[in-house]
């Protein structure tokens, strides 16, 4: 399996206000994505994933270190728009990324602005919006769709410019359980039937469960990392650092605690049910 994003000992603080110290936010972080994974990024807040997350698309610069986008040096200025042909971005607030008055429209301009041909652009946007459920909407204003349904636009919009690699940087902080489903159903598609590699940051634990991997953030270095079982099963380190469970895994873990035999990497509800049944019978 060949690498997406390779970060090698990544320095990177924000400058400080009239002369005072910069905020450091990595010092030394070295972390590696494989083309093709599912990579869900946690962390308390103002752990750096959002800022992690703009390294990976060139929209922020290391400090010190580099990362490489698919061998492409971020820092180099003659890469800047084929790291980001390689990298698409979604961000939290769909609202941010629609840019224009027709669905179609907005899933259009950023092929546009690479300079895609016409009958290109039209057969990338059909593609796109078919891809995300949301061909049927090709015509309405996007300023009256549910948010769920924004947040899918926003991704067709990334998905028509072919990246092989998608960053969602909180995209269902600001949705509906309705709405976080859909996105999340689409994230996952995209992963499995395209072979999108996908990086996931996320504060809900129940979605990082989905992914390949899970890689948690804390006080700028990797604290953990592995598949969901794996990482999820730490409950008590996951505390210390502030964070939750899945609500599954927390519940096997409190009974655990009490003395009943159970295990406590359940990390959904059918494998929880099964668990507790065998443990009570």
């Amino acid at each position: 399996m060949s690498t997406a994003i390779r970060v090698e000992h990544l320095a990177y603080s924000y400058p400080g206000v009239d002369d005072t110290p910069g905020t450091a936010v990595f010092e030394d972080l070295d972390l590696t994505v494989e083309q093709g994974s599912f990579v869900a990024i946690l962390g308390g807040n103002g752990c750096g994933k959002s800022t992690l997350a703009k390294h990976f698309n060139a929209i922020l610069l290391p400090c010190g270190g580099k990362v490489y986008v698919y061998d492409m040096d971020t820092s180099a200025d003659d890469r800047l728009m084929q790291v980001r042909r390689h990298v698409g971005m979604v961000f939290q607030n769909p609202d941010n990324q629609i840019v224009a008055n027709v669905v179609e429209e907005d899933v259009a301009f950023g092929p546009e602005n690479l300079g895609v041909a016409s009958p290109a652009i039209r057969q990338r946007v059909d593609k796109a919006l078919q891809r995300v459920g949301m061909y049927e909407y090709r015509n309405h204003a996007p300023h009256l769709l549910s948010g769920g349904q924004k947040q899918r636009v926003a991704i067709a919009g990334v998905i028509a410019m072919e990246p092989k690699c998608i960053v969602l940087d909180e995209p269902t902080a600001m949705l509906d359980p309705q709405g976080r489903r859909e996105v999340l159903e689409t994230i996952m598609d995209l992963n499995k039937d395209k072979d999108i590699t996908v990086v996931l940051i996320t504060h809900h634990m129940d979605e990082a469960a989905k992914a390949g991997r899970v890689v948690v953030l804390h006080e700028g270095k990797v604290a953990l990392d592995g598949t969901p079982k794996e990482v999820f099963s730490q409950v008590e380190k996951l505390h210390e650092m502030g964070l939750r469970a899945p609500e599954t895994t927390e519940l096997c873990w409190m009974l655990k605690q009490q003395g009943f035999e159970v295990r406590v990497d359940c990390l959904d509800e059918e494998e929880c049910a099964q668990t507790l049944y065998n443990a009570f019978k």
